[in-house]
């Protein structure tokens, strides 16, 4: 298998994998069961090996858990691994308690991740959104300063806005943007990813199945337990609705020869050299699917009825992608 290809993070930024490693699934984030840590760390290892370099993570995940594990499977190849981290969430018992992106806070959330990762500098640091609770140039001024400390390499957002874009970036440099984007969730096409681009900043695009529904394995009704049902495009109508649309999806990857979650990542990864998917992997088989897709070339007409069928506000119902 070649090894992935790579993009420059920013006009100015680090040259890291095409496709990035999100770790999220390997811990328990929102209560549920932690994955097999073994097969999750020989996950990390291997796709190091296939040049898939860029690992994902956020000091919330499983209370630090997701931290000390990738510290266990990067120890003694720090070199070949780049680190994004995010910070500020609050959760207890599973339960999401909202955002603390005070200085002090932020200072002393470093330190903790830096202790866990077993490194000395995050080579992307970043809050994973902002509420308005702190001024955006208080929160990027001080992630500034642990750049001048050395213990950031770069800076990043995520789920922001773009006017909070245009401040961050007025404060710092920033290098990379994160939010969820996938052909059933194309709303930053109005002004965010405009934004990004026009200030050379790199997209790490995460959700590119949009929770699952683009992967062509689901059916009408969900199962009464799954938590998807919370979110209004997975409710009985709206999901019948929407798998119509992903019928097209799971058509064009027949005729190709490819997966629909394939076809759903490489339509994000068309969206720009300047985009990188972000995959959630918790199995080492996941890696030769997803990074197959890295490969896949759409023609015209293909590109044409993909972005028709899945036009801004085509999919009914919403995720807490626009929470």
């Amino acid at each position: 298998m070649e090894k992935i290809k790579k993009i420059q993070l920013g006009h100015d930024g680090p040259l890291v994998s095409a496709l990035g490693l999100g770790c999220m699934r390997m811990s328990s984030v929102w209560g549920g069961p932690t994955a097999d840590e073994s097969e999750s760390i020989a996950t990390i290892n291997e796709a190091l090996d296939l040049g898939i370099n860029f690992l994902n993570t956020g000091d919330f995940y499983g209370a630090g858990h997701n931290e000390m594990l990738i510290g266990k499977a990067i120890k003694g190849r720090r070199d070949d691994a780049f680190i994004s981290v995010k910070f500020g969430a609050l959760f207890h018992n599973g339960q999401w308690l909202g955002m603390d992106l005070q200085p002090n806070s932020i200072k002393n959330f470093i330190d903790y991740s830096l202790t866990r990762l077993g490194i000395d500098t995050i080579d992307l640091y970043q809050p994973s959104r902002m509420d308005g609770s702190v001024p955006v140039e208080d929160i990027i001024g001080t992630v500034a300063d642990l750049v001048q400390e050395g213990k950031v390499r770069y800076i990043g957002v995520s789920e922001i806005s773009a006017a909070q874009l245009r401040q961050a970036h007025a404060v710092h440099p920033i290098s990379a943007l994160e939010y969820g984007y996938s052909l059933a969730d194309r709303q930053i096409e109005n002004d965010l990813l405009p934004a990004a681009k026009e200030l050379g900043i790199a997209v790490v695009a995460f959700a590119n199945t949009a929770e699952g529904l683009l992967t062509g394995d689901l059916t009408a009704p969900l199962a009464a337990n799954d938590h998807r049902r919370h979110f209004s495009r997975f409710e009985d109508d709206n999901l019948i609705y929407n798998l119509q649309k992903v019928d097209i999806l799971k058509q064009i990857a027949r005729s190709k020869g490819y997966s629909p979650t394939q076809l759903a990542i490489a339509w994000v990864k068309a969206q720009g050299d300047d985009i990188m998917p972000l995959v959630s992997m918790s199995k080492r088989s996941r890696l030769p699917e997803n990074i197959g897709a890295m490969e896949i070339e759409f023609t015209a007409e293909e590109m044409e009825t993909l972005n028709t069928t899945f036009a801004i506000g085509a999919i009914k119902g919403g995720t807490y992608l626009q929470r």
